[in-house]
C-alpha cells in the first residue's frame, strides 16, 4: 500500500472538543481512501487554553486532563477523547502522528529575575544593550497538575531568551546562565542566528532539560502509542538536540518512530539538505520549495512552465526524505506564511504528489473536507474565507492506492502539459497521468507491450471514450484544459 498522510486540522479548525471525535468517526472513510497516517495538532495544554491551536505550549503533560489555563479539555477535546481517537484509528490500520513543539514554552506561572541583554531582532548576534537584570514569566510550576507524571519545574536556566521583560519595551532578550553562552548553533544565518522564535525559547544545552524531554517523550508515547512525530520549527532548534532526542525516543519505545521536521525555507533546498546531513538522516522534512512552486504555478496560470515544477525541491534532490504538501495551516489564507495554491491548480498539484514515485504525500484537511472561517487580513479588515474540497480528490487518492505503482516514465517535453506512466507491478495495474495548465491535450505515451490491445478509461470521469493501447504498447491519452486525467486499465 502507498503511504499517505493527512493533516487532520487547520489553523481555524472548529473548537468545542469536536476534532478528536470527528477523527474517530472518519476512520473508515479515511481507510477507504487509502490514508495510512493521521497527523493531529499539538495535543497538550497551551497558553491560549481552549482557544489555542496548540503552538503556544504550556504543559506538555496535560493532554486535556487538568484544569489549567481556564479549561480542562484543549480546543480539540479531553485526554479521554484523544486516547479514544488514536486507538480507533490504529485499530483501523491508520498510524497516528503526534505534533511535537519543543522549541518554546508560553504562559509561565511565576516571574523570576535574572540577567539578560537585549539584541537586535534583525541580527540576534548584535547586542543593543549592556547586560542588566530583567523580570519575566520563566517559572513553570503547573500548580493544578500537582506534580502528577513529573515534578520537574522550569526556570530561567531552561531558556535562552524571552520576548517579555516586566516594565521594558517589547524585544528579544538573551538570557545569561551557566548552561550556554549565546544562542545555540543553527544551520542558517538568517537574522544572524534564528535560534529565538517566540515566547520562552527552550535551551536544549541544559542537561536537565534534555533529560526531562527524553522522559516526556517516552511518557507521551505510552499514553497514545503514536507511530510518528511531526517536529515543529526545527530550523530554530539545534540539530544536535533532535538527533539525540529521536535516538532516545526510538530506543525507549523500541519502535522505529517516523519523524518529519518543519524547516520552512521555500526556494532554499540546500538548507533542508544541510539539516538532513546535520541530523544524520534521522528525520524527513516537508518540501517547502515544492509547495512554493505550486503556489507560483497556480498564480501564473498558463504562463508557468510546468517543466520547472520540481526545480530546487527536496523531492528532486533527496526524495527519500521529502514529505510533500499542497497547503498547510501556515500557508492557508490569512496565516503568517500565507501562500495558498489556487483552487483550479490543486487537482494538478495533488496528482503531482500522489501519483508519482517520489515523496511521502500529506493531504491538508480543508482539501478533503472543505473549510470556512473569518479572520483579519494584514490591513486589519475582516475577511471571510471559503476553502472548497478539492475537485475529485477522492478519485486521486483512490488512484494512488490502486494504480500508482511500478516504474515511472516521464513525458515532460511540453511547458503546459506534463504526463507520465506507471507500469504497475505484480499486484497492481499501472496508470497514465496527463495534466495541463492551459489547453486540452492528447499525449502519446508508452504503457508497455503487456497492455497491447487493452482499453484504458479516464478514472477521473472527464472522458467517456476509451483509449486502446496499440501493438507496441503505446496510446494517445487526452486531458481537459487546465485539469488532470488519470487513465487506467479496465
Amino acid at each position: 500500500m502507498n503511504a499517505t498522510m493527512i493533516q487532520f486540522f487547520h489553523w481555524y479548525s472548529e473548537g468545542d472538543c469536536k476534532l478528536y471525535d470527528e477523527a474517530a468517526k472518519a476512520a473508515d472513510y479515511l481507510k477507504e481512501l487509502g490514508i495510512s497516517a493521521v497527523w493531529f495538532p499539538p495535543a497538550y495544554k497551551a497558553n491560549g487554553g481552549g482557544y489555542s491551536v496548540g503552538y503556544d505550549p504550556y504543559d506538555l503533560y496535560d493532554l486535556g486532563e487538568f484544569d489549567q489555563k481556564g479549561t480542562i479539555p484543549t480546543k480539540y477535546g479531553t485526554k479521554e477523547q484523544y486516547v479514544n481517537a488514536c486507538k480507533t484509528l490504529q485499530e483501523s490500520g491508520i498510524s497516528v502522528i503526534a505534533d511535537i513543539v519543543l522549541n518554546h514554552k508560553a504562559g509561565g506561572d511565576e516571574k523570576e529575575k535574572f540577567h539578560a541583554v537585549k539584541v537586535n531582532p534583525e541580527n540576534r548576534q548584535e547586542n543593543i544593550s549592556e547586560p542588566f537584570e530583567i523580570e519575566s514569566y520563566t517559572k513553570f510550576t503547573f500548580p493544578n497538575r500537582e506534580k502528577k507524571y513529573s515534578d520537574f519545574e522550569w526556570n530561567f536556566t531552561c531558556f535562552s531568551g524571552v520576548d517579555y521583560a516586566e516594565g521594558q519595551e517589547e524585544g528579544i532578550y538573551q538570557i545569561f546562565h551557566d548552561f550556554g553562552d549565546g544562542w545555540e548553533e543553527m544551520i542558517d544565518t538568517e537574522k544572524g542566528n534564528y535560534d529565538y522564535l517566540m515566547y520562552n525559547d527552550i535551551d536544549h544545552r541544559n542537561p536537565f532539560v534534555r533529560e526531562e524531554l527524553d522522559k516526556w517523550g517516552k511518557w507521551y508515547h505510552d499514553q497514545i502509542h503514536f507511530d510518528g512525530v511531526r517536529l515543529d520549527a526545527v530550523k530554530h532548534q539545534s540539530p544536535v538536540f533532535y538527533k539525540e532526542w529521536l535516538y532516545k525516543l526510538r530506543e525507549n519505545t523500541a519502535k522505529n518512530i517516523f519523524a518529519v521536521g518543519e524547516y520552512w525555507a521555500p526556494g532554499e533546498v540546500n538548507l533542508l539538505q544541510n539539516y538532513i546531513d546535520a541530523t544524520e538522516g534521522c528525520m524527513s522534512l516537508f518540501d517547502s520549495s515544492l509547495q512554493q512552486n505550486f503556489h507560483i504555478a497556480s498564480k501564473e496560470g498558463a504562463d508557468y512552465d510546468l517543466r520547472k515544477i520540481f526545480d530546487e525541491t527536496l523531492t528532486l534532490l533527496n526524495p527519500a526524505f521529502s514529505v510533500t504538501v499542497v497547503d498547510n495551516h501556515d500557508t492557508q489564507p490569512l496565516q503568517a506564511l500565507e501562500a495558498p495554491v489556487e483552487t483550479w491548480f490543486k487537482p494538478l498539484a495533488y496528482a503531482l504528489i500522489l501519483l508519482r514515485e517520489n515523496g511521502y504525500p500529506c493531504v491538508f484537511y480543508p482539501d478533503l473536507f472543505g473549510a470556512h472561517y473569518t479572520d483579519k487580513d494584514k490591513e486589519g479588515n475582516d475577511q471571510e474565507i471559503f476553502l472548497d474540497k478539492v475537485e475529485k480528490i477522492e478519485e486521486l487518492l483512490k488512484a494512488r492506492q490502486q494504480f500508482a505503482y511500478g516504474a515511472q516514465k516521464d513525458y515532460f517535453e511540453d511547458a503546459n502539459c506534463l504526463a507520465w506512466t506507471r507500469e504497475g507491478d505484480d499486484e497492481h495495474a499501472g496508470c497514465a497521468v496527463v495534466l495541463s495548465n492551459k489547453d486540452a491535450y492528447e499525449k502519446p505515451m508508452e504503457m508497455g507491450e503487456r497492455y497491447s490491445g487493452k482499453q484504458f478509461y479516464d478514472f477521473m470521469g472527464w472522458f467517456s471514450e476509451k483509449v486502446t493501447i496499440d501493438e507496441n504498447g503505446w496510446g494517445n491519452f487526452p486531458v481537459p484544459a487546465g485539469n488532470v486525467s488519470v487513465w487506467v486499465h479496465e
